[in-house]
Order: C-alpha cells, then sequence, then structure tokens
C-alpha cells in the first residue's frame, strides 16, 4: 500500500510539473513569466492582428518557417536599422529581417496581408523573460530613439505606437491612456527628450542597406548623403564614415548603415 501512495504520489508530482510547462500568454493584459523563464514550455499565443502594419514582441523566439505557418507566408518582418531627424520629422528606417525569424523579447513590426482577427502561434520554445531594447542616437538630433516591446498592458504617456486605423505605412503615433495604451506583446517608440514629434516609417530591402566596407575601396576618399540627398561630409574614409553618428547615408549610390 505505501508503494502505491509513492507512485501516485511520483504520478501527481510529475503532472504538475508538465502543467506548470504550458504557458498560454496573454496578449492584452500580459503574463507573469518568472516562473517560466528559462524553462521550455509548449507556448500558445492568440495574438489579434489587422491587415497592414503591427507592432510584435514575444518572449521565445520564431523561426521564418513558423512565421508563414502561423501569419501567412506573404508576413513580412523589419527591425529598427536607424533613426534621423530633418525639419522636425523623425525618419525611422526599418529593415526587412525575416529570413533571421524573431528574436526572444526583440521589437518588431509585422506586415499582415490577411482579414483582421485572431491568429493562433502554437510550439515548444524557451522562455526568456528578459526585456530587450533597441535604441539609436537620432542623426541630425540630439535625441535618442528607442523601441520596446511591452510585457504587460502599458499606459504611459510620450509613447508612440502604430494605429490599427492607419497602420499602412506602420506610422506611428503617440498613444496616451485614451488611446488603451500598449497591450502586451506589441511595441512602442520612445524619445529620450519627451518631445511630441512626427515620426515616418522607411522600408528597406534585407539587402539593400550594406556595411561602409562593400562600397569603400581601402584607402578611398568618398562623400556621404544623408538619405534625402543632402551632402553631410565630403572626402571620407571608411573608417571616418563608421565613426559618424549612427543611421542611414548614402555612399556611391548605395545606402549605408552606420551602427
Amino acid at each position: 500500500m505505501k508503494k502505491i501512495y509513492i507512485l501516485m504520489a511520483m504520478v501527481l508530482s510529475s503532472l504538475a510539473i508538465n502543467a506548470q510547462q504550458v504557458l498560454h500568454l496573454s496578449t492584452s493584459n500580459g503574463t507573469a513569466l518568472d516562473k517560466y523563464d528559462g524553462q521550455e514550455c509548449k507556448v500558445n499565443v492568440n495574438r489579434y492582428l489587422f491587415h497592414g502594419w503591427n507592432t510584435l514582441s514575444l518572449p521565445f523566439a520564431v523561426s521564418e518557417a513558423e512565421l508563414n505557418e502561423a501569419f501567412g507566408a506573404d508576413c513580412r518582418l523589419e527591425q529598427l536599422v536607424g533613426a534621423e531627424e530633418s525639419n522636425g520629422t523623425v525618419t525611422l528606417f526599418f529593415q526587412d529581417c525575416k529570413s533571421g525569424g524573431v528574436q526572444a523579447n526583440m521589437p518588431y513590426i509585422l506586415y499582415y496581408t490577411g482579414e483582421n482577427g485572431s491568429k493562433r502561434l502554437a510550439k515548444t520554445a524557451v522562455v526568456d523573460n528578459s526585456a530587450s531594447v533597441i535604441w539609436f542616437n537620432v542623426k541630425g538630433s540630439a535625441d535618442r530613439i528607442e523601441m520596446v516591446g511591452a510585457q504587460r498592458h502599458i499606459n504611459e504617456n510620450g509613447l508612440y505606437g502604430v494605429l490599427a486605423v492607419d497602420n499602412a505605412e506602420a506610422k506611428f503615433v503617440a498613444v496616451d491612456e485614451a488611446k488603451s495604451g500598449f497591450y502586451a506583446t506589441r511595441c512602442y517608440v520612445k524619445l529620450d527628450s519627451g518631445a511630441e514629434k512626427k515620426l515616418n516609417t522607411m522600408h528597406l530591402a534585407a539587402n539593400e542597406v550594406t556595411g561602409i566596407s562593400q562600397v569603400v575601396a581601402s584607402g578611398a576618399k568618398v562623400d556621404v548623403y544623408n538619405i534625402s540627398g543632402v551632402k553631410v561630409a565630403s572626402g571620407m574614409s571608411a573608417e571616418q564614415v563608421n565613426k559618424l553618428q549612427p543611421g542611414i547615408y548614402v555612399v556611391n549610390g548605395q545606402k549605408v548603415a552606420v551602427k
């Protein structure tokens, strides 16, 4: 009889452990992830997507094949690679990164070609509870811009997001409590200055931005332009270009990313 009790206790313990390894991720208010951190779990996510650009941040990695299965083969995934200000308008540069899939907690914009509705993503994955932030000094400004994924519902003034009613070009606008803030698994953009500015977006193909060494021969001197075609420097070496303020430049007719 004692052996039976021991076996029953072991079975119940095993069931409890297995139950802890199933994570139903809330995409509304967020989920307390501390107890799942570093664990391999069966993850279930039901995320509402709007036709057009959405923001996305998940506490686990997702491959390109898994993205296609969940959101359709025509979906697009892009990541912030730089920012530039001109005449009070900040242009955010996003580059195609779908081939690398989603990294845990990194912020992305996702283009969904289907009709508005909830899409299910289910897989076994290692949960990561750490926070990831992408930030750049804004070229042409003393400001700094951050893009962050929201792990919980956030109400805070001074943040920017993509509104569902105007998401054809991933237009980021100021969002306050009156617009419901940011729900979990979405992303927001923040300017360190706190100033309210107009934000535009530019979409770059995966191979559209190159490293300076790919377009400038060793020892060569080049003129450097901003994305609007205005010359910002003359006769610079590759090493000097790499020391410019982070952003997107045009060198020898090609877009170059300085990070």
